[in-house]
């Protein structure tokens, strides 16, 4: 309580003790030139509106400088800090083999064959490893998709990611004034926000947020909140907590456009540390320079593109159509445009420029839009791990090089789909491969339900070196496996 008087007290004291001691420092200086001055002299001065002209200018240009300055600290935009992050490693005997799959779909889907050969065909195509996990609900014999699984699913990730973040920053739970959740399937009552709150024993005043249904981009969007958050509450830190839920979202229909998120989706999560506070910029891996959203709901055919619904036989699932390509691509396309004169050098900007206006004005339809070069403008790219074909699509649409989407590749490898966790996983390898050094660029890339893309854009304060701790499965999610990518994935 004594903190929080002695906050109320320096925001609304500091400017008032400023322009008193403006005041104090300038009467006693006018009193001393005043008592130098004659009276004759002060007199003809007066006289001739020399003195009170310019006193009154003085004093108006004084007031009007102090004022700003009070404005300009008050409304001035203030750096936010990506101190530290962590992602969820699921223990080994979560791991869920092809070999395992495929027994686990035949036992569900014993009497319907072209349902285990759809799912079959789907897996091997998918870009995953051997290594993806399932939560314990799934592994069950047969599935537990009860709530009691459910919430020990989120509990362990949410939990196992947070305990990690606490240790490698050193920072309190006290210290978090902002919680940002987001989770897209899962949402029950107490909110996981909430859940979170009970455990660590956060303060009450704690600005707590729980997102759900926004897909697979909302990492970005909870990001943005807490930018928001952290430009109002000053001299706190924030948590981004980014999950999904598979016990509740597994689908065991006939609906083929629902199997495919069995196949692609898997066990994962990450706990990010924000902060506005001056004394994190040295500790401080990133800090943040854009966010970009760009919303494609109006558009009937992108709404439903992803969307949750039961089937004809009442069995809840998500739906992934087959526009969803098209749908992507579009809202990329509209987020770059957005983007692109906030971080594109100038050169690009007018080569963008001069296609557009050739192809717009001029009615010329064989030029073709001209797709700016993003490598000008990142070293670094966290391309959601949605699955193989997105990240095919967006390495050619962005005329990347293998190189720039390794880090998503290896990701969907090792980790599978973990929804909007996956852009962590991704910059948590280029970290491990030792590869981001100071003012490189990063830029996060999540496409999600709605239709969303959005963008995050960091900047790396230093050479970045993986988080460690000395428990091996504990620090940086790939630090044990990393000397074995990047593998070769079948075609």
């Amino acid at each position: 309580m004594n903190l929080k008087i002695s906050k109320l007290a320096y925001h609304y004291l500091i400017p008032v003790i400023s322009v008193s001691l403006f005041i104090l420092f300038l009467i006693p200086r006018l009193l001393v030139e005043a008592s130098q001055t004659k009276h004759e002299d002060a007199y003809e001065l007066w006289h001739h509106h020399i003195i009170k002209h310019h006193l009154v200018a003085t004093i108006c240009f004084v007031g009007v400088v102090v004022f700003g300055s009070m404005v300009y600290t008050r409304k001035r935009s203030r750096t936010v800090y990506l101190v530290d992050f962590t992602c969820y490693r699921p223990p080994s005997h979560l791991q869920v083999s092809s070999e395992l799959y495929y027994r686990g779909i035949e036992l569900v889907y014993s009497l319907n064959e072209s349902s285990v050969e759809f799912q079959r065909k789907i897996l091997e195509r998918s870009g995953l490893g051997e290594e993806t996990c399932f939560p314990e609900g799934l592994h069950a014999i047969p599935p537990n998709r009860s709530l009691e699984f459910a919430r020990k699913e989120t509990e362990q990730v949410m939990f196992g990611a947070l305990d990690n973040l606490f240790s490698s920053t050193n920072v309190k739970p006290q210290d978090i004034g902002i919680l940002v959740v987001n989770c897209s399937l899962f949402n029950p009552t107490p909110s996981l926000s909430d859940v979170i709150i009970n455990k660590y024993k956060l303060r009450s005043n704690i600005k707590s947020f729980s997102l759900g249904g926004m897909g697979c981009s909302a990492g970005v969007i909870a990001v943005e909140l807490a930018k928001g958050l952290l430009q109002v509450h000053q001299n706190t830190c924030a948590i981004v907590l980014s999950t999904e839920n598979l016990t509740l979202r597994a689908y065991f229909g006939d609906n083929k456009s629902m199997m495919v998120t069995n196949c692609l989706f898997r066990v994962g999560g990450a706990a990010v540390l924000l902060s506005n506070r001056n004394q994190y910029k040295r500790q401080a891996k990133y800090k943040l320079v854009h966010t970009v959203r760009t919303h494609h709901g109006s558009d009937d055919e992108a709404y439903k593109c992803v969307h949750q619904y039961e089937d004809d036989a009442g069995k809840l699932g998500v739906s992934l159509s087959k526009t969803l390509m098209s749908v992507a691509g579009s809202a990329l396309k509209n987020n770059i445009t957005t983007l692109g004169p906030l971080v594109l050098p100038l050169s690009e900007q007018l080569r963008f420029l001069v296609t557009m206006v050739t192809k717009k004005i001029f009615k010329n339809r064989k030029t073709k839009t001209y797709v700016p070069d993003f490598k000008l403008a990142f070293e670094h790219f966290c391309i959601h791990a949605g699955g193989r074909g997105i990240i095919d699509e967006m390495e050619k649409n962005l005329k990347l090089s293998p190189f720039h989407v390794e880090a998503s590749r290896m990701t969907l490898h090792r980790f599978g789909n973990t929804s909007s966790s996956s852009i962590w996983y991704e910059l948590a390898y280029i970290e491990a491969k030792g590869r981001m050094h100071k003012n490189d660029r990063v830029w996060q890339i999540a496409l999600g339900s709605g239709f969303k893309c959005n963008s995050a854009v960091w900047v790396a304060l230093k050479n970045v070196k993986p988080s460690t701790l000395h428990d091996s499965n504990k620090g940086n999610p790939w630090e044990d496996c990393i000397h074995k990518y990047p593998v070769e994935l079948r075609v």
